[in-house]
């Protein structure tokens, strides 16, 4: 008879204090200096040394993971609850406007959103947080064109590029950013009857 795969062994309270230390720690680092600040840093920033740091986190792709794999995930939540309660093209407006712009706007979560959502190969430990992250975003916009509010040519990844490319450019500017937004939501708009469509 097959035994039953072993769970794994919590933490120890002691063990789990340096662990959330080392992740709030590596989220001020890397918000200063990026997710490429070098992790002895981080380490000694937390008052560990780079032996403990490596114990909990063997590579910086685990690190980067453990910091913002919840931000993605909570951003995802966060869709999924708006596609229930909202119209649909409200509830993809209000998510990139409330949600999704402001958290870009974290030096260190907007360069590892970029990464995971590169074209390029993306980290395992970000996949399952990029994959559910994706599927919530297209439920909001397949929602969107199907009930008319956004031009079926426009893929997730557009809505995502150009809202990446907003926070970066109205970090300092609020009035700046509520002008690009509303440029971008009416590009999204199909064209009314008479209008030209966009190329």
């Amino acid at each position: 008879m097959n035994e039953a795969p072993s769970q794994p062994r919590p933490m120890r309270a002691d063990a789990r204090r340096n662990y959330d230390h080392l992740v709030a720690t590596a989220r001020e680092t890397f918000a200063e200096l990026g997710v490429d600040a070098p992790l002895d840093v981080v380490a000694r920033r937390a008052g560990v040394g780079p032996g403990t740091l490596y114990r909990h986190f063997p590579t910086r792709e685990t690190l980067v993971a453990a910091v913002y794999g919840p931000d993605i995930a909570a951003l995802a939540d966060r869709a999924a609850k708006l596609a229930e309660q909202e119209a649909p093209g409200r509830a993809l407006e209000r998510w990139v406007r409330e949600h999704l712009v402001d958290a870009l706007e974290q030096r260190g979560i907007a360069t590892t959103f970029k990464t995971a959502l590169s074209l390029s190969q993306t980290p395992d430990l970000l996949l399952r947080y990029k994959d559910r992250f994706m599927d919530a975003a297209e439920t909001l916009v397949d929602a969107a064109k199907e009930a008319g509010t956004v031009r079926e040519d426009i893929e997730t990844r557009d809505i995502l590029r150009l809202t990446y490319g907003i926070a970066a450019a109205s970090a300092d500017s609020p009035p700046s950013r509520a002008r690009m937004l509303h440029v971008l939501f009416d590009g999204l708009r199909p064209a009314q009857p008479g209008e030209p469509t966009p190329a």
